[in-house]
């Protein structure tokens, strides 16, 4: 086949490429260059990208790096700041897969190939006559939660060479395969910021804002902020204040005020409930067939442990999942990605709303 490879310049890439290479596939290697907003590298590119060439020329392979800049800007970033001046927390690395490396990239380039490959730690299952995004191996590495948001159209021409192996296998193959990113360090965080602060990014765009931090249960000041797009619900660090933990459990957009709770085991940090709009299923409707409940698995954050839970459909559409154990930080804007109850493959995921939606009645 004619594979496009998209590749990061990471251990995990290469060794997509050193398997598909020895599979006898046609391959053409991509880097797709994102620029930060002062318009200087992303994520010590010229780095990535002279790692990619090593990989290139060692499989003799042509390398194309191509910019999608403009494109994550206006669509990613836009959202990014959009979410968080509403007082959300939105998750970026979620709407990059769907919008540019699954959806620019595959509009421009990957059409032109019969698949194109990534290393990301999922796996694409084929289960009567459809195709449905399949957890990986390694529970620790799995990344469907990242690729929740993707099509039916992008999930059938995509591969994930990795997602039958554990991230130690990798490494293994790699060093085997004598690959000069063998021991390089995985990426960490939100890729477009490189070096720079998450907190030193968002002040650049959207300011500061001061306000009172209030105790939720007494309604006392305890504290100020810069403004509440800096904080997230269930957050621990960075208030700046003593006697904690503290956690964020509620903000006021509108008066620009953060409400916190103190101790490990206080209540206000839980919940069982969690609404959830937008929902946005890959394959197919587990209510297609009207049924107004579901049992399933799922996750509000990134993380190997899964939940397991009811999901309700109310009858204008609305979604409440209703977890058998209690949530820590359930925050409006991030994602509840949905699982079938044996955490097999991933159905969708929906937005965790502010607003709670009505069960449907039986």
């Amino acid at each position: 086949m004619r594979i496009a490879v998209l590749t990061s310049g990471g251990v995990d890439s290469a060794v997509t490429v050193d398997l598909l290479h020895r599979q006898g596939h046609d391959l053409t290697l991509f880097y797709i260059r994102i620029g930060s907003d002062n318009g200087e590298g992303d994520c010590s590119a010229e780095e990535d990208i002279e790692m990619c060439r090593l990989i290139a020329r060692r499989y003799r392979l042509p390398l194309e790096v191509v910019s999608l800049h403009e494109e994550y800007w206006d669509s990613v970033m836009a959202y990014t700041l959009r979410t968080v001046r509403e007082g959300l927390t939105p998750h970026p690395d979620m709407m990059c897969n769907k919008l540019v490396k699954f959806g620019y990239f595959e509009e421009r380039w990957g059409h032109e190939f019969d698949k194109v490959a990534t290393g990301h730690y999922a796996r694409v299952i084929e289960r009567d006559g459809l195709c449905w995004l399949g957890t990986a191996a390694d529970p620790v590495k799995d990344q469907t939660d990242f690729l929740a948001q993707i099509s039916y159209d992008q999930l059938s021409h995509i591969m994930f060479p990795l997602g039958d192996f554990p991230k130690s296998e990798v490494r293994r193959m790699a060093a085997e395969a004598g690959l000069p990113n063998a021991v390089r360090k995985d990426s960490q965080g939100i890729c477009f910021l490189g070096k720079i602060d998450y907190n030193d990014f968002i002040e650049r765009h959207l300011g500061t804002r001061p306000g009172p931090i209030v105790e939720i249960e007494t309604g006392r000041k305890i504290g100020e902020h810069r403004g509440y797009w800096f904080h997230t619900i269930g957050q621990r660090k960075g208030l700046g204040l003593s006697g904690g933990p503290w956690y964020v459990v509620r903000k006021n957009v509108r008066d620009n005020v953060v409400y916190v709770s103190n101790g490990y085991d206080t209540r206000r940090q839980y919940g069982r409930e969690i609404p959830v709009e937008e929902m946005h299923w890959i394959t197919a409707d587990p209510f297609a067939d009207g049924a107004g409940v579901t049992d399933v698995a799922f996750k509000t954050r990134h993380s190997p442990e899964f939940l397991a839970g009811k999901l309700f459909r109310n009858q204008e559409g609305g979604f409440l999942l209703e977890s058998g154990t209690d949530v820590q930080g359930i925050a409006p804007g991030q994602f509840a990605v949905i699982y079938t109850p044996d955490r097999g493959i991933c159905l969708g995921s929906g937005m965790i709303s502010l607003s709670r939606s009505r069960k449907k009645k039986h």
